[in-house]
């Protein structure tokens, strides 16, 4: 099934210039890029991206980070692209992800993991309008 799913690439991703080689690496999977843009997120946009964890104990240092530099937030479109994006990415703990994976080479920490995935249909379609108009999406 061709799905469509959010990417960001973290600031600590965008800090070290990884915005190339996480694209080649969807692009290399037969994943498609079908929209892009680089931005600084403010407190509110990124409290507001993250409210589904707002009652976690993480949330305060996670909206912290996100606005502490740019992000690259992008749309992947292909077959089955929330799985494949995921398994790209890796376990969210890079101690714990697959060698090979994006986590597992780039990641510092659980907290500075290099990149974000959506992790259903339903975040998906949230996540990709959080970020996107449709009529940016080509």
């Amino acid at each position: 099934m061709i799905e469509r799913t959010l990417g960001i690439i973290k600031p600590d991703g965008v800090a070290r210039n990884l915005i190339g080689e996480v694209l080649r690496r969807v692009e290399q999977s037969g994943l498609r890029i079908a929209a892009a843009r680089i931005l600084k997120l403010d407190k509110a946009k990124a409290e507001g991206f993250y409210a589904v964890h707002k009652e976690r104990p993480f949330f305060k240092d996670l909206v912290a980070y996100m606005t502490t530099g740019p992000v690259f937030p992008f749309v992947i479109e292909g077959e089955n692209a929330i799985a494949r994006w995921r398994e790209l990415m890796g376990a969210t703990n890079p101690a714990n992800a697959a060698p090979g994976t994006i986590r597992k080479d780039f990641a510092a920490n659980i907290e500075r993991n290099t990149v974000h995935g959506s992790d259903a249909p339903e975040t998906a379609k949230f996540e990709v309008a959080y970020f996107f108009k449709q009529e940016e999406i080509c």
